[in-house]
């Protein structure tokens, strides 16, 4: 028997079926390739672009952009970054330091999943970890060595109590990977502890990438924790420390301190000697929720909320009281980092 020729219409909307599910396979094909060799759209820089050629002051503009601007102590040298430079890649949060970079970034999918692409000098990818939470907080030793981040895995604000955080860490040069550093041996006050509640957040690494610093939480305190890679212990140095990051010289810490209870504007920044234990406020006055960078030994850069709905500008203010009022440094953007030439 023979069959009837289609008609035009029916050849029409075989071609545009046929035609949809090539689509289909060549978009499912790309994405698989993608995330087949580790790579994907935020973690691409732009082609000659490196943390060599491009120092300066590294943060993330605009939906994420990351860009290097000009910056000396006086200043980024051009008004809102009018001379910075794109690297291409797009990132929640960005940390660049010695010989690495850190890129998180979310990944979309059902669940909240998050990216951690680790990059080299050149801004390419060595090592992408996919971990479960919102980005929060990154950072990379001075050497570049090691790198960790926080996450946020329940709430999204350290302003609530019903926020949980997860933290990692990675070696770069061995490659051991810790995706959940609340298997450290605690000692809060001197002694072994153990409960439920506990999260760490807020990581900042020591030049010798085995000492670190950062905040734990539990029983609705938290303490500034001084923790070892070799030993993997931790121990409480001081309470009500948050967000900790330490100075290039290594004698200092600026850290947000919770100065009032309740959900409005509850951190001050301040500065803890090492040496002493004496805690300083800094001039900002308002609240500031995020992990301080040092622009250099007296520099302190931060985000906070811009005039625009869902934008953050970076301010500066001196690590001491030298200074009456802080100074916008730029607009829409964050997740400063300072980068030298030659790491």
């Amino acid at each position: 028997m023979t069959l009837p020729p289609l008609s035009l219409r029916a050849r029409i909307i075989a071609l545009t079926a046929a035609t949809a599910v090539l689509a289909t396979v060549a978009v499912g094909y790309t994405v698989a390739a993608a995330d087949g060799d580790g790579r994907s759209p935020e973690s691409v820089a732009a082609p000659g672009l490196t943390l060599d050629n491009a120092p300066g002051l590294y943060h993330a503009a605009r939906k994420g952009n990351v860009r290097s601007a000009p910056y000396s102590s006086s200043g980024t040298g051009a008004a809102d970054g009018a001379r910075s430079r794109s690297t291409g890649l797009s990132c929640d949060r960005f940390y660049a330091s010695g010989r690495s970079a850190v890129c998180i970034a979310s990944h979309p999918g059902i669940s909240q999943k998050t990216k951690v692409n680790v990059l080299d000098r050149e801004l390419n990818t060595r090592k992408t970890v996919v971990v479960g939470g919102i980005p929060n907080r990154a950072r990379v030793s001075p050497s570049g060595r090691m790198v960790a981040w926080t996450l946020f895995v329940s709430g999204d604000s350290y302003a609530s109590s019903s926020f949980s955080t997860r933290s990692g860490i990675l070696d770069t040069r061995t490659g051991y990977l810790v995706k959940n550093v609340e298997t450290l041996q605690l000692y809060l006050e001197g002694r072994r502890y153990h409960a439920p509640d506990v999260n760490y957040w807020g990581i900042t690494f020591a030049d010798d990438d085995n000492r670190f610093y950062a905040t734990v939480a539990t029983k609705g305190k938290t303490y500034l924790v001084e923790g070892d890679v070799k030993t993997w212990k931790a121990r409480t140095l001081r309470r009500n420390v948050e967000c900790p990051s330490l100075s290039p010289d290594g004698t200092r810490i600026a850290f947000k301190k919770r100065v009032r209870e309740g959900a409005q504007n509850p951190w001050r920044l301040h500065v803890l000697d090492l040496g002493t234990m004496r805690e300083t406020p800094v001039a900002e006055t308002r609240s500031v929720d995020d992990q301080a960078a040092w622009l250099d030994d007296s520099t302190l850069a931060y985000a906070l909320p811009g005039r625009a709905k869902g934008t953050s500008d970076i301010w500066t203010v001196p690590a001491d009281t030298s200074a009456a009022t802080p100074s916008l440094l730029l607009s829409d953007a964050s997740s400063p980092s300072m980068v030298v030439a030659g790491g």
